[in-house]
């Protein structure tokens, strides 16, 4: 297939950015998307352009990195699925394509399609951590925890930090990321002995990077590419109300 993109091109943060148009030639449908863009990069090369910026590590739906606004939707048109999992067909010959880096102020762009996702290092760091020594994996399975504790922190622990949920909110909250984070821990023993102060640091420290109230419009839950849902977002209102009061 042949392809036009629009792409986001901005030297770092304190530069003004705008849109190029890229023509891409013979794509296979079982491309995926960041392949796409390495055929366009090694294209420009060739040429002596200057290629496009953009992140990447596992490509396999992990690492959260390949953090793409793709036709005005995180991650692209297909619901749980990460920009590198995307494939082109899910696109049509002839398609113009309009891809651009993350939207939110706590998220700086670093270079062209990257932007700079440390503050979500930094509110782990106040503390999405246990102080527990859990062992080995022998010692861990030694712990009984019920079925549906233990499922629901799986689900919670799904979440990649790619900030898809900031770049989809309006406020740009990152209520659904930071509720992941301390519902993962909050419903294992292991997390027990720093439930109280994790949910107050870490939205202390969410807070402190910019980032913007949670509405409840459902607009992170819709574009998650692990699908977590809201519901995380009332277990960390819970957590943060409770420590507030036993704190007093």
């Amino acid at each position: 297939m042949n392809l036009t993109l629009k792409v986001w091109r901005q030297k770092n943060k304190d530069t003004k950015g705008n849109f190029e148009t890229y023509t891409v030639n013979n794509i296979s449908s079982e491309m995926s998307f960041l392949e796409m863009i390495d055929v366009l990069n090694e294209q420009m090369i060739r040429d002596g352009k200057d290629p496009i910026a953009f992140d990447h590590d596992c490509r396999e739906g992990i690492c959260g990195m390949c953090s793409l606004y793709i036709n005005g939707k995180p991650h692209g048109p297909w619901a749980g699925t990460t920009t590198c999992q995307l494939h082109m067909r899910a696109f049509k010959d002839g398609d113009t394509i309009v891809i651009e880096p993350w939207r939110a102020g706590p998220f700086p762009v670093i270079k062209d399609l990257i932007v700079d996702r440390s503050s979500f290092d930094r509110i782990i760091q106040a503390g999405g951590f246990i102080s527990v020594n859990t062992g080995n994996a022998v010692d861990a399975n030694a712990t009984l925890i019920e079925k549906d504790l233990a499922d629901a922190s799986f689900a919670a622990a799904a979440c990649i930090g790619c900030g898809a949920c900031v770049a989809a909110c309006k406020n740009s909250s990152a209520m659904l990321f930071v509720s992941a984070k301390v519902s993962h821990l909050a419903l294992l023993p292991q997390g027990a002995p720093e439930r109280r102060n994790r949910a107050l640091d870490m939205v202390a420290q969410m807070d402190k990077e910019g980032f913007g109230s949670c509405t409840s419009t459902g607009a992170c839950e819709a574009v998650c590419p692990k699908e977590i849902p809201i519901t995380y977002i009332a277990r960390l209102n819970n957590e943060y109300l409770g420590a507030g009061l036993l704190s007093e």
